[in-house]
Formats: C-alpha cells, structure tokens, sequence
C-alpha cells in the first residue's frame, strides 16, 4: 500500500526552477525580494480523520490555524497571511448556525495573536473539511530545513511530547484517564501551542528543524533521510508530562511518546558547541527544550530504552493512507 509520502513522491513531486525550496519541507520558499523569502504551506483537516464531528468549533477554528502556523514556526519564518478553503455540510448551517461563528472567533483569535490576516479562500458545500495556506516570510538563506542535519549534531526537542496522543487514546477508548489527567491533556490535542518565536530564534542556532506532527519518530525520520544521515536518541531522555510519565513503560503510552503525533512542537539539530546558548534560550522564552540524542552517519533510527538496549517500535507515526 502506498502511504502519503510514496504518493507525494511518485505523482506530485517535479522539478520547481523558480522556487528557492519545492516540495519535501514543511513549506516552500519563493524569493519576492533580494532580501526576503515567502513561506508557503498548505495542510487540510478532515471531518472524522482528524477531529471528532463533535469537536468544540472553536477549538477546531484555532486549531486548524495552528497546524498551519507550527510549519512556519519550523522553517523560522513569521507568518504573515493565510487563505481558508473550508466546505460546509448543509445541515451543519440549518441546524447550527452559531457552530460557525464560533469558529471563526477560534480561527481569528489565534490570528490576531500572530497578525495574520485571512486574504482569500474558498467556500463549498458538502462533507466537512477545512483547508488553510499560510505564508509568511523569512530572511533570504536563512530558513530552517529539514536538510541540515551533520553526524555529530544533538537532537533536541521542544516541550513535552505524547499528551495529544494520550488524550486522543482517551477519546477512541482505547485507555481511561481519570478526570484531572483528561482536563491536563485535551489543550495539547485541541489547542497546540504553536512555537513561532522559538523557531526564530533558532535560525542562528539549529542546523535542520521540523515540526513534530505525524509522530517524534517520523518527523525526525523525515530530517535523516534529506540530512542523508542516521540517529540514536534515549526514550528517557524524551520530555513528556507527569501524566504520560505514569503509564511508561506500556507499550501504548511509548507509542503516544514515540508515535503519537499532533504535538506541534519542534525537533531540531544543532552542533554541540551550541548546547550552552540553547539552555539560554530556554530560559529565555521558557520553553523547556531537551536534548535527547545525536545525529550519526549512516541511515536509520535507533531508540534505545533505559537499560540502553535498541527498542523495537514498528509504528513510527501518523499516515494518512495506512490507519
């Protein structure tokens, strides 16, 4: 079975002269001035894939911006304008107007904090998706990729990994978490923290960057194989909340911190010269920010457990076309 990737890969993937950076990113880069580069990202949530119909509108609103705006945070650009295409279920605005309403207050709330202005979209009828095209712009060669990664580098992530993840399991009943562990974990999933001043402030820091979306293991997946390089990073050594901490280690709470998805937080390498001033940043804009392994050469991934054994971990994180 093809995933997403083989299908990106194979079909849709073609040469871009006038581009500065084509497909394979978390977004172009298009030069509009000898001094800038604009940013673009696209991504689409699906009713039922990824939210529940029930999702609160305005969470979704927010949210739907957020996802968007975590892929400029890990190019290291300041988002500037999006488009909305979103198609609407008839019975949706018949029976729930207000459902509408609050999601462009989610939506525009998060804008303002960002001074992104909505420019343009599309509005359709049928079942519920919500497509966003965010754009910002970043200083000429210095926006952060995937491709930059060198053997010797340190892995680090922003954060706490996993509590989307978990909270999610709680909504598939796939686990119960008491009340109190819900209420810690539902904002990760349904309100992601976006990082878009960290990954700024990382350009004279980070070698690559990515934001984690799909799972730690895959995003970071995805910096190995466009750094052409491999890495080994500790599960103990990976941030996650008090609430993740008390289910390690069962296999399902490994998989929400390996393979989970949905943090939006952000991965990175950078020389071990710079450990020092990266604290620093973290003490700046207290973001914790943990270093959880290195970058080799070679290929592939090793994650290695508390006793420093190679887990096994077949799930690796989210695709669209094998759940």
């Amino acid at each position: 079975m093809h995933s997403e990737f083989d299908i990106i890969r194979h079909y849709f993937s073609r040469p871009a002269p006038s581009a500065v950076l084509g497909i394979g990113d978390d977004a172009a880069l298009i030069a509009t001035t000898a001094e800038k580069e604009l940013a673009i990202s696209t991504d689409t949530l699906v009713s039922g894939q990824h939210f529940f119909a029930d999702t609160d509108p305005y969470k979704l609103g927010y949210k739907s911006l957020a996802v968007n705006l975590s892929d400029m945070a890990a190019m290291g650009a300041t988002p500037r304008w999006a488009t909305l295409a979103i198609t609407l279920p008839r019975s949706l605005l018949d029976e729930n107007e207000a459902w509408l309403a609050k999601f462009a207050d989610g939506f525009f709330d998060l804008a303002r904090v960002h001074q992104v202005e909505l420019i343009g979209g599309d509005t359709t009828c049928g079942p519920l998706n919500i497509c966003v095209q965010i754009m910002g712009e970043v200083e000429k060669g210095k926006a952060l990729r995937r491709s930059g990664a060198r053997p010797g580098d340190d892995i680090w992530v922003s954060g706490h990994i996993g509590d989307a993840a978990l909270a999610l399991a709680h909504a598939q009943h796939r686990m119960v978490l008491e009340p109190e562990e819900i209420a810690l974990c539902l904002p990760a999933l349904l309100t992601p923290t976006v990082r878009i001043e960290l990954g700024q402030r990382l350009i004279s820091l980070a070698q690559s960057a990515i934001d984690v979306s799909d799972g730690l293991m895959a995003d970071l997946g995805h910096i190995l194989e466009c750094s052409d390089v491999a890495a080994t990073i500790e599960l103990n050594e990976i941030a996650c909340s008090n609430t993740l901490k008390r289910y390690l280690p069962q296999p399902l709470a490994v998989n929400c911190l390996l393979a989970g998805g949905d943090d939006y937080e952000l991965c990175f390498t950078a020389p071990k010269t710079r450990r020092k001033k990266i604290e620093q940043l973290s003490f700046d804009l207290s973001i914790p920010l943990t270093h959880i392994g290195k970058i080799t050469a070679g290929s592939g991934l090793v994650v290695l457990d508390s006793q420093g054994r190679a887990l096994k971990q077949e799930a690796k994180g989210y695709d669209h076309f094998n759940v």
